[in-house]
């Protein structure tokens, strides 16, 4: 294990390594043979996990741990089934049906038994037992939008793509039509995910029921993440990261810290003073076509038709789901539009732009890309007839943050503090063009080298290098243009609408070089400033 950790590079060894030595011992002493089994009076229901499933036991010596059954296998225990089942009763019983059923507080101090027992889940065959169970969790949301150093990684231990098989039995003789309720109030609690940290897609299913505020149909292709072992692996948890984050720049720009962390972490969740907050927002994300390659240094991803959904992990009024719907939108307009999700999502993908790029063996694999696919064109994609709808959708973005009801119900103050990526005018420039097609991206070879002369931005503050985030965004946004007729999707154009998003220091070491660069776009590129 300690010649493991020193060929991976790596820094915490006795952490790292104690996690692979669980992980390889427990999984040595899972009896293999004889599969966990419910008695025959308990109704079962399988359920397949997309991703990663984590049922937490606690933190052990800084690695987060599963919870352990009979023989050694991986369990969910009823007790936490049944808090999940009651919290999603409402809508299916009636107060006296919930208590009959989950049992609860009679009043005068007496408590009512119910007459369901939750007999836990366990997984429904060997296949989750790997060498894939070890975990790393890496926050980066300071670094990424401020350029500070985070806390580090943590190491938990997690199920990839497990099926579940769940148990629930009565001490009373049920009705096929009294089952059949009882298993879809389990449909609605698995639809907001399972086990710990399901607002970033840990422990989600593919249905999620009335869990799911949107659903986005996209296609996408980038760099994988990798496991401590250097596999790649496919995370969808960055799909969460880019939209908390987004949130995070788009709020800054309209009101003051303390608000904006209040916001942010009342959506998408986070730690205060009391503990853990639970947010109103979270993901899952299935692609059923999705492959992994090899290529340049790197595993790739890609996939033609997947579903990322952006689930209500908390009940709350009809008005409010509206306004977070209308919310959530604009974030993902806002995420297609200039950026992308996942590694590296600041630059378009060289395999599809700049190919040549990576005909030298040496070089690594740089960027994503990600299109809607049909289904929801109509919903999500902005036309660009011209560079000033780009301009319109920016202020109109603003807008709607700044009226968003529940940042207006905290009374915001004006912004007092000012990340590198907060999203206000005077910090943030975006410039555009339309370009021809896929080798028609002027900008990437200035990722790479001169842009005019001998003038350059190589590995400089805006570009940014290795260890050092960049203050450049590069897209190649496809180009639609508006239906012209009424019920029929944007036309595609085959063009790309090229972005910089650009979040100039002005009195940083590369102030000067940073000024030319701007410049040179305003007085002798064919991009103009759109916002």
């Amino acid at each position: 294990l300690k010649k493991k950790a020193e060929k991976l590079g790596v820094q915490k060894e006795s952490l790292q390594q104690q996690a692979y030595s669980w992980s390889d011992q427990w999984c040595r002493a899972i009896d293999r043979k004889q599969l966990p089994k419910f008695d025959p009076s308990t109704q079962t229901k399988n359920y397949e996990i997309t991703w990663r499933m984590v049922t937490n036991s606690g933190q052990d010596a800084g690695v987060i741990r599963p919870v352990i059954g009979a023989r050694g296998w991986a369990f969910f225990p009823g007790s936490s089934m049944k808090g999940a089942f009651r919290r999603s009763c409402s809508g299916f019983w009636s107060a006296e049906e919930i208590l009959q059923f989950c049992g609860g507080d009679e009043g005068e101090g007496g408590f009512k038994p119910g007459i369901l027992r939750f007999q836990g889940g366990y997984p429904k065959d060997a296949t989750w037992i790997n060498d894939s169970l070890v975990d790393v969790v890496h926050p980066q949301e300071n670094w990424q939008l401020d350029g500070q150093k985070e806390n580090g990684a943590f190491i938990q231990i997690s199920l990839y793509q497990p099926t579940f098989v769940f148990g629930i039995s009565s001490s009373e003789t049920l009705t096929s039509i009294e089952w059949e309720t009882i298993w879809k109030i389990w449909d609605q609690a698995m639809g907001r995910g399972i086990g710990s940290r399901v607002s970033a897609g840990y422990g989600q299913t593919k249905v999620h029921g009335k869990s799911s505020l949107l659903t986005v149909r996209l296609r996408g292709d980038g760099i994988a993440s990798q496991r401590i072992d250097k596999v790649g692996e496919f995370r969808p948890n960055f799909f969460k990261a880019a939209l908390r984050g987004h949130t995070h720049r788009l709020l800054s720009g309209v009101a003051d810290w303390k608000t904006v962390e209040q916001l942010t972490k009342a959506l998408w969740g986070g730690f205060g003073k009391d503990g853990a907050i639970v947010g109103q927002l979270g993901i899952a994300f299935s692609a059923p076509d999705l492959e992994l390659n090899n290529r340049n240094r790197a595993t790739v991803y890609s996939m033609e038709d997947a579903a990322l959904n952006i689930l209500m992990m908390q009940d709350v009024s009809e008005q409010q789901r509206k306004n977070l719907g209308v919310l959530t939108t604009q974030l993902i307009k806002f995420s297609m539009l200039l950026g992308g999700f996942g590694k590296s999502w600041r630059r378009i993908d060289h395999r599809r732009f700049y190919p040549s790029y990576l005909n030298d063996s040496r070089k690594c694999t740089i960027g994503c890309h990600w299109e809607f696919v049909d289904q929801s064109l109509k919903s999500y994609c902005i036309p660009v007839k011209e560079l000033n709808d780009v301009t319109r959708f920016l202020d109109d973005l603003q807008r709607k943050v700044t009226r968003f009801p529940m940042l207006k119900a905290l009374s915001p103050k004006a912004p007092d503090r000012i990340l590198r990526e907060t999203w206000k005018k005077g910090n943030v420039e975006v410039w555009g063009r339309i370009a021809d097609g896929e080798d028609d991206s002027e900008a990437v070879h200035w990722f790479h080298g001169a842009y005019e002369g001998s003038q350059t931005i190589y590995e400089s503050e805006l570009t940014g290098k290795m260890g050092q985030i960049g203050r450049m965004w590069h897209r190649m946004y496809p180009r639609y243009l508006p239906p012209t007729v009424e019920k029929t999707l944007p036309k595609d154009t085959g063009e790309f609408i090229e972005l910089l998003t650009i979040f100039p220091n002005r009195s940083g070491k590369d102030a000067a070089k940073t000024q030319e660069f701007l410049d040179f776009l305003h007085d002798r590129s064919d991009f103009e400033k759109l916002w």
